[in-house]
């Protein structure tokens, strides 16, 4: 039964890996539309951070990524899009939110949680990352350190 769970993980996670984006089109905290799929389609990786206001876990693994942010992206070109799942009652938090922090991150409203509902995600933080419109590694929740791990994810496959 143990072999059979961990068979049963790897494939998942293999299927996962290898799926595209789907074609959802979003808002960004600006009003313009935004289509995912074109965002995630290039040879530069992008990593996709669905967060909420609530979740306490997605906010400070976002601050401890902007520490390191500009580093990352001078050495692998990366690109964070920050996609805020907050519904209509909190959604009037996530401006406020985002200019007090000063993340410098594209900052995408999943208002309707169409992206997430497509993506079967179902527990926040939740990382995609993504290079040529395909899926390279996913991952939930934060602990501190996460980032550094994540950023030796984008640099693997920053090289290839």
């Amino acid at each position: 039964m143990k072999h059979l769970i961990s068979a049963l993980f790897i494939l998942s996670s293999l299927l996962i890996n290898s799926q595209e984006l789907p074609d959802i089109t979003l808002n960004d905290v600006e009003g313009n539309s935004v289509s995912v799929k074109e965002l995630s389609d290039s040879d530069d990786i992008k990593i996709f951070s669905f967060w909420a206001t609530w979740c306490v876990p997605c906010i400070n693994e976002l601050d401890a990524i902007a520490d390191v942010y500009e580093d990352w992206q001078d050495e692998t070109n990366v690109e964070l899009i920050a996609i805020s799942t907050d519904d209509a009652r909190t959604n009037k938090r996530v401006i406020p939110l985002v200019n007090g922090k000063g993340w410098d991150y594209q900052v995408l409203l999943d208002d309707n949680q169409d992206l997430k509902r497509a993506l079967n995600i179902s527990v926040l933080p939740y990382v995609v990352v993504v290079k040529n419109g395909k899926i390279i590694h996913t991952r939930t929740g934060y602990t501190p350190g996460s980032e550094e791990e994540l950023y030796e994810v984008v640099k693997e496959h920053s090289k290839k």
